[in-house]
């Protein structure tokens, strides 16, 4: 009897990489960025590590973000941000030998996929098959996909939202939009900088949302942002406020809630039912924003509730679809 293949979930996140590896459970949720000495080529840092080096590097360090809006831009950097996980991990040697599932967004091409794919091949993986994000966060949030009974996902991750209405263990229609986290943050930074007269880094933009952004119409919370002044040249320092947030993310939130609309333009009348039973489930770091819930709930007039684990419900869900391999008529018990 032949010796079973080893399962590796991958959530290749844009903003977060996430992996899941039968037997060790998550082993690696740390940022998609990756450090190269640029003389040797040689990966440096990876994860938090390199995260930590965005905007504060020398000539002879090159930090890259091998994702771009979902999709791998940099192939030689996702190859050795790989590379550099999978070196973390203990017992976990022989690639040959086990069987690979990668998560992608909805309306990847399959120009894209096939990038995805040939990725883990280069790593020495040959068993390769892609799934799409919003079924793997379904399940991964704790959603039994395979009954005749329809559930409707929204995965705001950090480069697209995906939206999709699943049943019977398939993805029964879905769109996609690429509007998400790292938008939100390219907003903020124009923003800051045609009002505070402030030049900011994405991960100051980051921080700031993180730590004030909000849907809710409450009690003004403010962060303190650094960067260049426009006029003087020199370091500065100002204060956002919630309030200012809000007014970028209301109109972001609308062109989401459009999708939404669309997908349930097209949803059969039979699973439209069942929407309004079950309800939504917001998944990714979107979901994570004060307020999400009640503005998705106003704008549809639908039941709407965040995902218990929104952050790792994608990779979570790659237990299941690795047992099975994606069969949509299969639902193994763990």
């Amino acid at each position: 009897m032949a010796n079973k293949k080893l399962g590796i979930g991958i959530d290749l996140g844009t903003t977060n990489l996430l992996v899941y590896i039968e037997g060790h459970g998550i082993i690696f949720n740390e940022p998609s960025v990756v450090a190269f000495d640029i003389e040797t080529g040689e990966v440096i840092a990876g994860g938090e590590d390199a995260f930590s080096m965005i905007g504060k590097t020398h000539k002879k360090i090159r930090v890259s973000r091998p994702l771009r809006e979902g999709v791998i831009s940099d192939m030689d950097a996702a190859k050795a941000m790989l590379k550099y996980v999978f070196q973390r991990v203990q017992n976990v040697r022989d690639f040959k030998h086990s069987k690979c599932l990668i998560c992608c967004p909805s309306e990847v091409t399959q120009i894209e996929r096939e990038a995805m794919r040939e990725l883990a091949i280069q790593m020495g993986i040959t068993d390769v098959f892609i799934e799409e994000e919003i079924k793997s966060g379904a399940i991964g949030s704790g959603i039994d996909i395979y009954h005749a009974n329809a559930a409707m996902v929204i995965d705001i991750g950090g480069g697209t939202t995906d939206v999709g209405v699943l049943s019977l263990g398939d993805v029964v229609l879905s769109q996609s939009i690429r509007v998400a986290g790292n938008y939100i943050d390219q907003e903020i930074i124009k923003y800051v900088h045609k009002t505070h007269n402030l030049v900011i880094g994405q991960k100051t933009a980051e921080r700031a949302k993180i730590e004030i952004a909000t849907l809710l119409d409450e009690e003004e919370k403010f962060v303190k942002i650094s960067g260049r002044d426009l006029v003087s040249g020199l370091p500065s320092a100002t204060k956002l406020s919630s309030k200012e947030i809000r007014k970028l993310l209301l109109p972001i939130f609308d062109e989401i809630v459009n999708v939404v609309y669309s997908v349930l333009e097209q949803t059969p009348p039979e699973l439209s039912a069942d929407i309004v039973d079950n309800g939504i489930i917001v998944n990714g770091g979107g979901a994570l924003i004060p307020g999400i819930t009640e503005y998705i709930e106003e704008m549809v007039n639908l039941p709407v509730k965040v995902a218990n684990n929104p952050l790792t419900a994608v990779v979570e869900g790659t237990k299941v679809l690795l047992k099975n391999r994606g069969n949509y008529l299969i639902n193994p018990a763990d």
